[in-house]
This record gives C-alpha cells, sequence and structure tokens, in this order.
C-alpha cells in the first residue's frame, strides 16, 4: 500500500475512537473490535474479516508513537477538505486557486516526498523523511516507492496456570491472521505467472511531471507505486501477496511471567509488503490464580493457619511448596502475622539463583468448644489474668477516663 493511499484512511474512525485517545484507549477498542470480528469467531463471514484487517492496520500504526505521531502530523499538513489544504490526485477538493492539480496548485502526490527533477533542491525533503518515517522508510536518504513497508505488529492473549507462570511452559499457539500468501508465495500472481514491470514508470514506482516551472515526482498510478503489474492476480489474496490464514506456533512461556506481562516473538508478526521484514508478535499472558499460594515478586507466598497453643509453646509445623513440602520451625511467643522466610523455594532468576516461600502465620479460632477445652482455657485466662496483651489501647482509654 502506498503513502497516499494510507494517508487517506481514518484509522482513528476504523477503531472508534477520538483523535486524542490515549494508549490504553486505543489498545482497549482495538481488543473489542479484533474479538468480535476475529475469522474463528466469523466463520465465512467477509464483511468481518475486512473488519477485523482494517483494525489491525489501523492499530499497527496507532499502537507505536512514533508512528503515530508521524500519521496525526501528516493528517494536520494534509487534512482531507479543507480549503487551501493538500489533496489527493483526483480527491475532489481544491488544492488552492484553480483547484486541485490546478493553476498555482498543488497536491499531494507533488510533494509526496521526491527530489524535484535534475536534482535540484526543492524544499520539501523534511516532508518526504516524515512521510517515509511513518510508511516504513528510515534515513533521510531518497528512497524508491517500491522500498518495502514493514509488517504489523500482532497480538494476542494466552491464559495459563500459576505453576505454569512459575516453571515455564512450552504452549502451542493457534492463530489466524494475516500472513504471506500461500498460494503465490507472496508475489501476489497466479501460480505460473509473474508480475511485470510496470511499463510507465519502468519499475522505478515513481513518475516525473512538470507544473509550471516545477518538476515533481509523484507515485506511478498505472501500478500504485510498487513498480510492478499483475495482469492475472493470485485467486487466494486478488494479488495482495498476504492472505488470512490460521496457523499454529510454539510458543516459549519463561519461568517466573508475571501477569498480564507481554511476551515479543520478532518476525512473528504480519508479513512486510515488497520484500520487507514482517512484524512482531506480542503475547499477553494471564495467570489464573491459585487458591493456596500467591506471588510477591520472585518469591512464592502462602497463609499458613495454625492454633495459639502452637504459637504461644512453638512446634514444627509442614508447610506445602508447588513441588514438595517443607518443614518450618515456629519459634515460642510468635505473634499471628509473622512472616517465616524457606530460602530458595521460590521462583527461579535469571542469575541462577531462586526466590524464597514466604510462610505467613495467621490464628484460626475453633468456632465451638468442648466442656474440656472450655475449661482448659478459663483456667489459662485466670493464669494470666494479670499480663495485659495491649498495653498501648489501655493506656490511651485511662488517658480519656
Amino acid at each position: 500500500m502506498s503513502a497516499r493511499e494510507w494517508l487517506g484512511k481514518d484509522f482513528y474512525r476504523e477503531l472508534g475512537v477520538s483523535s486524542d485517545a490515549s494508549t490504553d484507549e486505543i489498545k482497549k477498542a482495538y481488543r473489542k473490535l479484533a474479538r468480535e470480528n476475529h475469522p474463528d469467531a466469523n466463520p465465512g463471514n467477509e464483511e468481518a474479516e475486512r473488519t477485523f484487517k482494517a483494525v489491525s492496520e489501523a492499530y499497527g500504526v496507532l499502537s507505536d508513537p512514533d508512528k503515530r505521531r508521524e500519521y496525526d502530523e501528516a493528517r494536520r499538513l494534509f487534512g482531507s477538505g479543507g480549503p487551501g489544504g493538500f489533496h489527493f490526485p483526483g480527491g475532489g477538493g481544491t488544492g488552492g486557486p484553480g483547484g486541485a492539480g490546478g493553476p498555482g496548485g498543488f497536491d499531494l502526490g507533488d510533494i509526496f516526498g521526491q527530489q524535484p527533477a535534475g536534482g535540484a533542491g526543492g524544499g520539501f525533503g523534511g516532508l518526504g523523511d516524515m512521510l517515509g518515517n511513518l510508511f516504513g522508510r528510515r534515513g533521510g536518504a531518497t528512497t524508491s516507492a517500491t522500498r518495502g513497508q514493514r509488517g504489523s505488529d500482532v497480538e494476542t492473549d494466552v491464559r495459563i496456570d500459576f505453576a505454569e507462570a512459575v516453571r515455564g511452559a512450552t504452549l502451542p499457539l493457534r492463530l489466524s491472521s494475516p500472513a504471506t500468501c500461500g498460494t503465490c508465495a507472496g508475489n501476489g500472481a497466479r501460480p505460473g505467472t509473474s508480475p511485470r514491470t510496470c511499463p510507465t514508470c519502468q519499475g522505478a514506482g515513481l513518475v516525473n511531471r512538470s507544473q509550471g516551472a516545477f518538476a515533481f515526482s509523484e507515485p506511478c498510478r498505472d501500478c500504485r507505486g510498487r513498480g510492478t503489474v499483475i495482469d492475472d492476480p493470485c485467486p487466494e489474496c486478488a494479488g495482495e501477496g498476504v492472505s488470512t490464514r490460521t496457523r499454529t506456533l510454539t510458543v516459549r512461556i519463561p519461568p517466573g511471567v508475571n501477569d498480564n506481562q507481554r511476551i515479543r516473538l520478532a518476525g512473528q508478526g504480519e508479513p512486510g509488503r515488497g520484500g520487507a521484514t514482517a512484524g512482531d508478535l506480542y503475547v499477553r499472558v494471564h495467570v489464573n490464580p491459585h487458591p493456596v499460594f500467591g506471588r510477591s515478586g520472585d518469591d512464592i507466598t502462602v497463609t499458613l493457619p495454625v492454633d495459639f497453643s502452637e504459637l504461644a509453646l512453638g512446634t514444627t509445623v509442614v508447610v506445602p511448596t508447588l513441588d514438595d513440602r517443607v518443614s518450618v520451625r515456629i519459634p515460642p511467643g510468635t505473634s499471628s502475622g509473622r512472616v517465616l522466610r524457606v530460602r530458595g523455594k521460590g521462583i527461579s532468576k535469571r542469575d541462577g539463583t531462586q526466590g524464597d516461600l514466604l510462610v505467613t502465620l495467621r490464628v484460626v479460632v475453633p468456632p465451638t468448644l468442648d466442656e474440656q477445652a472450655g475449661e482448659a482455657l478459663r483456667s489459662y485466662a485466670d493464669a494470666v489474668a494479670t499480663h495485659d496483651p495491649r498495653p498501648e489501647i489501655t493506656a490511651l482509654l485511662r488517658d480519656r477516663e
């Protein structure tokens, strides 16, 4: 797709957000639309498939801060329909006195970042660099219109168990997304045929034309800036070289992955155009909570219910870990809420060391007592009657008498 075609799209409208939407709002809108229009959820629905492709393309630009900034700047400079604004060739808007392409006017095709014929400086180099950055070109050098466009990044979600997040896991991932067409291998032509060099631009993707005292280059209209013409398009991708298909990848989840963390798989996103590199695939991991264990950084946490006598007299208790069990000693006179640390029973770190198991002790009061237990507790209460378990509170109450 040429820069001219891309700028003609309203990516904010595709996602249903305002132009000042935050990154989170854009992401939320994309994920909602992608879920609703995913090909797996709408088999045979061509309209849903078109919408899925459109929102994926829009998200690929608006989720990238650099691309979004350049896209917004281009929209500000070439906003559609405004008096005195710049317009696409044949767009129907006025490009200054005389109309688009008329005497005294300019259209966007004239100043698409190309140098005037003869190599003279034209004053539009900065504009060309800006548009080049937005559409996949980096650096200030003059770039042919046939230069490829990097594929868009893709994001998907997986859900794993707590133990898999701690130990790591290898999962199969099934995706339905734009990919290099398997029928034509990405060249857009029907098998057995090949694209031919555009006779209008001789494969350059650009044509020169004069306007008054100036000569400008613009993307070739016959080949849409590609430099090649496809006489017999591929029946699967209609000449685009990209089609939506289902593929299965194997994703390795590293040990210690956090909930909502993204894992980047380089080159596994949408394929590039014109031989450019593919985008990246981002896998967002959601971790199911564990009924017993929790997590604090690289430490695993567990709350252990204990009896009052175990804290008062001290004892040794058995505590479960994710893999086995350990014995933990409770010193006499331990308070409820104290955290005991078991070294090396947490999450493996990148440097080869491990986090710890943090055991929080919590007193559990029996809901009922038999006669013998009740009598024993009353005897204990009498024995410690002179002990004040809350001296600070008692002092505060005494001051307020």
